[in-house]
């Protein structure tokens, strides 16, 4: 439970009045580019930073106060995390271990890494690295297990292999604090999100229902007419064109329709998906190449972002956004609004 908190560098503010809940049993993620505040919170959490103001308190403890007692229940990967390059891997589990640990060979085998039992560590691959890390985490029978920017730098594979690590430890019931800047991710694996930005709170709540609060639109695509890819002159005849147009503009929550050579764009709430399914079908011209888009996690965060803006700033001429945009999330694209 985390009330209020604040952490300061200076006069440089990185956490500011946070608010934090993770349920047992739950995997809760913060999202929000680099420099959110995500780090600087998890580590006040862990009581690896004492804290400006505010409350803290882990499995009822304070995290500074019982640095200790706290210790022992939590279990934790960190960005930076590292072993010494000639470390083998079961004398890593062996020096970590403490009376209750679960037995070695157990964790080993079910993060895939028996086999490497007697590796260095330099000769483990990132994947390898970020299994042993959990492994470590979790050997010590942890309540809770902190992990920041897990698979940052590990190709698809590996980051699949430690997601399904993650969903491993969520259906053993232990509590995760995951912080990622990777929104499929916090999407893929996360029950709660909690969305930072210069240190602040904006919006918590599951991945579906912040797409649902600040990305609630869709996207209909087809071509016209159905299957006909000879016609150079595009979607049959003018007036067959503008009737369809003008048919599909009228339809509950179409915000707007565009012709893009022979392809029909439909875009607005997301219940029009069905009133173009049930108008195509009352024309009895089904388009085989019929398309949905709909927002992500990512698309959500962006609205987020861009509605912060809006209230710390006062709108110009020239500052004008479109009010839906799912284009990709990256670090280059909200750092430049921070």
């Amino acid at each position: 439970m985390v009330r209020g908190l604040r952490k300061a560098y200076g006069e440089r503010v990185v956490v500011d009045d946070v608010d934090l809940d993770v349920a047992a049993g739950e995997v809760v993620g913060l999202i929000g580019a680099n420099g959110a505040g995500k780090t600087t919170t998890v580590e006040c959490v862990q009581g690896l930073r004492r804290p400006d103001a505010g409350t803290v308190r882990v499995l009822g403890l304070d995290p500074v106060r019982h640095a200790d007692r706290v210790r022992r229940w939590v279990g934790s990967q960190l960005q930076d995390s590292a072993l010494p390059d000639r470390l083998r891997v079961h004398e890593a589990v062996e020096l970590f271990a403490t009376g209750r640990a679960r037995p070695a060979g157990e964790l080993l085998d079910q993060f895939g890494l028996a086999e490497r039992r007697r590796s260095a560590f330099a000769s483990l691959s990132g994947g390898e690295r970020q299994r042993l890390f959990l492994v470590l985490a979790l050997l010590n029978r942890p309540r809770l297990v902190i992990l920041d920017e897990l698979t940052q730098g590990l190709d698809p594979a590996a980051r699949r292999g430690v997601w399904s690590a993650v969903r491993q430890l969520r259906d053993e019931g232990t509590t995760v604090l995951l912080v990622t800047h990777e929104l499929d991710e916090a999407e893929a694996l996360c029950d709660r999100v909690v969305a930072m930005r210069r240190g602040r709170v904006l919006d918590a709540g599951p991945p579906a229902r912040l797409v649902d609060r600040h990305a609630g639109w869709a996207r209909v695509q087809f071509g016209w007419p159905p299957g006909d890819r000879g016609d150079a002159s595009g979607i049959g005849d003018a007036g067959e064109a503008g009737e369809l147009v003008r048919a599909m503009r009228a339809l509950p929550g179409v915000r707007d329709v565009s012709v893009h050579g022979d392809q029909v764009r439909v875009h607005g709430d997301r219940p029009v998906i069905a009133h173009v399914g049930a108008e195509l079908v009352r024309r009895g011209r089904i388009p085989a190449d019929l398309r949905v888009e709909l927002p992500d996690l990512e698309a959500a965060l962006l609205r987020l972002l861009r509605d912060d803006d809006t209230s710390t700033t006062a709108p110009t001429a020239t500052s004008a956004t479109p009010a839906y945009h799912a284009g990709p999330f990256t670090a280059e694209l909200i750092g430049a609004q921070q």
